[in-house]
């Protein structure tokens, strides 16, 4: 009985240690920021980022001449169909987070023990906006069109496509008129969450960012 309890003792250090390590490390590392210099100096394009204080978004127009997003990304994948939207808005995260738990207050033990430790699927989350407001929320970045061009190969590369090219809609009901899910590569995990997509779309872009970061909080805090 003595030698079940010491190894039961060890593993629940052990578990409170790897958390108590893991904390420290998304509180420090994010500070260690990349691409502090800005290089390129061209402002082609206005993209910004979207946070609701837990998620991060990247937003970008949704016509330039680079790029028109809703060729892929269809006005019909949305409930409202709207076609007079000028932003739209991408997300990453585990897809059992975004389609069950629309609310805090329906999140379950099981989809962010799923989500946590890298045993669910994930899915790209688009948001149409038909305009911003800049605040501590969602900043504005100007950047060149080349650093666009990696923008939109990172953004696409996170998707899945069918035979014919084209993202796999998830139909789902649980969010706002102006949402449409896809289906996407990688797993969530501790490691690698949602705002650490954002903060690698912002590395791909040559674009300020943390070293590594699972929070929003580690994006701006080099932003403000």
């Amino acid at each position: 009985m003595k030698k079940i309890f010491r190894i039961l003792l060890k593993i629940i250090l052990g578990i409170l240690g790897f958390f108590i390590v893991y904390i420290l490390l998304a509180l420090a590392i994010p500070y260690i920021g990349v691409n502090t210099e800005d290089k390129d100096k061209q402002e082609d394009v206005a993209i910004y980022i979207k946070t609701n204080g837990v998620h991060t978004d990247i937003v970008v127009p949704i016509k330039t001449e680079y790029k028109d997003w809703s060729e892929k990304i269809k006005y019909e994948h949305i409930a409202s169909k709207d076609s007079t939207m000028q932003f739209i808005g991408f997300g990453w995260g585990d897809k059992g987070f975004y389609l069950n738990t629309p609310e805090w207050s329906d999140l379950k033990f099981s989809t962010a023990f799923n989500a946590a430790f890298y045993l669910g699927t994930s899915a790209m989350h688009a948001t149409f906006f038909k305009q911003l407001k800049e605040n501590e929320s969602c900043v504005r970045i100007a950047i060149s069109k080349e650093e666009y061009a990696k923008l939109i190969a990172y953004i696409e590369d996170s998707f899945q496509y069918d035979s014919q090219g084209n993202p796999i809609l998830i139909h789902a009901t649980t969010y706002g008129q102006n949402d449409s899910f896809y289906e996407a590569n990688r797993k969530y995990s501790l490691f690698y969450t949602c705002n650490t997509w954002a903060n690698n779309a912002l590395k791909a872009a040559d674009q300020k960012a943390a070293l590594w970061t699972p929070s929003d909080k580690g994006i701006f805090c080099h932003y403000r």
